[in-house]
């Protein structure tokens, strides 16, 4: 059971630092802009990506509730939507799994999620799995975050507290995200976010 659960670890870990390189899904890249979505939410409202075209900024994390990489940034998305939201910011958490094979993953277990860790941003449900395709997402937590015009600005980890348990020296969101609020160009280097493989259907 040990060695299995090592394995699935590093299984994950290889997929995650794969996503600079090829794969199964292309990978949105720098000034693309953002694959819409009509998305069911844990508060019962239908949302698209169009509702949030006011905003300054939009950051998209790919999420979802049993992943121990989600569980060590959630603390982190909940604050940056905090600090930013009243600044021009929106945020937006997409649980793509399978909640067939992954139980913990399903609607009820999302609304579980939310309200325990306070979460105030819409978290949306990709029953199909199209839109994490669409984005070519691959890991738990993927976060994209977006420009007005809703182009892709930076694609990458919240900072270099990768692993659960470890601490930040480093915030790149938080500092992209400033400098979209201000209207700059995001001036952050792309590094990959690390996590758990997003779980596909069969």
């Amino acid at each position: 059971m040990v060695s299995g659960y090592k394995k699935s670890i590093f299984i994950d870990t290889r997929i995650i630092f794969g996503m600079a390189l090829e794969s199964d899904y292309s990978r949105l890249k720098h000034g693309d802009k953002a694959p819409s979505f009509t998305l069911k939410g844990t508060d019962g409202k239908v949302h698209f990506l169009n509702e949030f075209r006011t905003s300054k900024a939009l950051l998209v994390v790919f999420m979802c509730n049993h992943c121990p990489f989600v569980k060590h940034k959630i603390e982190t998305i909940v604050e940056l939507h905090r600090e930013f939201a009243d600044k021009g910011l929106a945020v937006v958490g997409i649980n793509s799994n399978d909640p067939a094979n992954y139980p913990e993953d399903d609607f009820e277990g999302m609304k579980a999620f939310a309200k325990e860790h306070g979460i105030e941003f819409p978290y949306l449900i990709d029953e199909t799995q199209a839109v994490a395709k669409a984005y070519g997402a691959s890991c738990t937590p993927d976060p994209f975050l977006f420009d007005a015009q809703f182009k892709l600005a930076y694609h990458g980890r919240f900072d270099d507290a990768l692993s659960p348990g470890s601490r930040p020296t480093t915030a790149e969101m938080k500092e992209a995200i400033e400098q979209l609020i201000e209207g700059k160009d995001v001036s952050i280097q792309w590094k990959p976010s690390i996590g758990c493989s997003i779980k596909w259907k069969k």
